[in-house]
């Protein structure tokens, strides 16, 4: 295993995968959508997590998807690859194969599907730190994997030089807080919280930085609510904040769906009604928005000025 020292700050989004109608990788859109987001001032990019439909994508192509967005980003900023997979040997697999395709550092989160205990879930990134020789990233999205990373493997595994980071999307608020205050002992560990509608709040807790789906629509209002946080001007953070949660409201729309269809949906959505993606289209089994969702998902961009 090798020590990897690079701090990850500011706004990573997790790049939703445009598709075209017949559900192939929407080439084109997608990398208009990395030129969106570096032009947004995003300082990272988080390609094939759960915003990029990465549990619905043939292995092929979720390595199309990395080609493009390494290919698109051109060395301007990192490139965070999920190696979402539910075993160990699965992950060491995808995050060989993510450093091959030129991903700067990869996610994984605890095993799952298969029951799982914290001594396995530790022995689980260790063994994918030892084989895969890129900065790991812990994702701790009970959620969708049944099992919460507790606060003190956490931190031991980064004190061990195991973990680089964490994307938190737990909803474990006291948890995070508690996550931060144990890393500041640790200078090269990233705590980034995964909410779209508290990262003011997360920052002046002392996150390093945000992963918000919702950066996809808007990464120039993300950036500034991290600017002016790191200014010390919250006055200016909770504005910007304010007007996201509004924009947030957008994947509260969709009904008789699942959270994920009713929120990915939305975002690509939003990204096509701003003419950045060309469509909508889901992965199967799920379903695009209709036209009443886009209508009132219309309304929402005008609202936050982004029309």
């Amino acid at each position: 295993m090798t020590a990897h020292h690079t701090k990850y700050t500011g706004v990573i989004p997790p790049v939703v995968t445009p598709l075209t109608a017949d559900g192939e990788i929407d080439q084109p859109s997608l990398e208009r959508l990395v030129g969106f987001l570096l032009d947004g001032g995003v300082t990272g990019l988080f390609a094939l997590g759960s915003s990029s439909e990465t549990a619905y994508l043939t292995e092929d192509q979720r390595s199309r998807v990395l080609e493009i967005v390494v290919g698109a980003n051109a060395g301007q900023v990192p490139v965070i690859a999920g190696a979402i997979e539910t075993t160990t040997n699965r992950v060491i697999e995808r995050g060989t194969l993510s450093k091959m395709l030129g991903a700067d550092a990869v996610v994984a989160t605890a095993p799952f599907y298969t029951r799982t205990h914290d001594t396995e879930i530790e022995r689980h990134f260790r063994m994918i730190a030892d084989a895969v020789d890129l900065p790991l990233f812990a994702y701790d999205v009970p959620v969708c994997v049944h099992s919460k990373l507790g606060t003190e493997l956490v931190l031991k595994l980064a004190a061990d030089g195991v973990l680089t980071g964490i994307k938190d999307s737990s909803g474990d608020d006291v948890g995070f807080r508690r996550l931060a205050l144990g890393a500041a002992t640790l200078p090269g560990f990233s705590v980034l919280t995964g909410h779209e509608a508290v990262v003011d709040a997360m920052l002046l807790g002392d996150a390093d930085g945000a992963v918000p789906g919702l950066a996809n629509v808007d990464p120039h209002g993300y950036a500034r609510l991290v600017a002016s946080a790191a200014a010390g001007d919250w006055t200016s953070a909770k504005t910007e904040q304010d007007r996201l949660t509004r924009l947030f409201e957008m994947v509260f729309v969709a009904k008789g769906t699942s959270g994920t269809a009713a929120g990915l949906g939305a975002f690509k959505t939003a990204l096509m009604l701003r003419g950045i993606i060309a469509g909508n289209t889901m992965s199967a089994p799920m379903l695009a928005l209709g036209d009443h969702e886009i209508a009132a998902i219309a309304d929402l961009l005008d609202a936050a000025g982004l029309r």
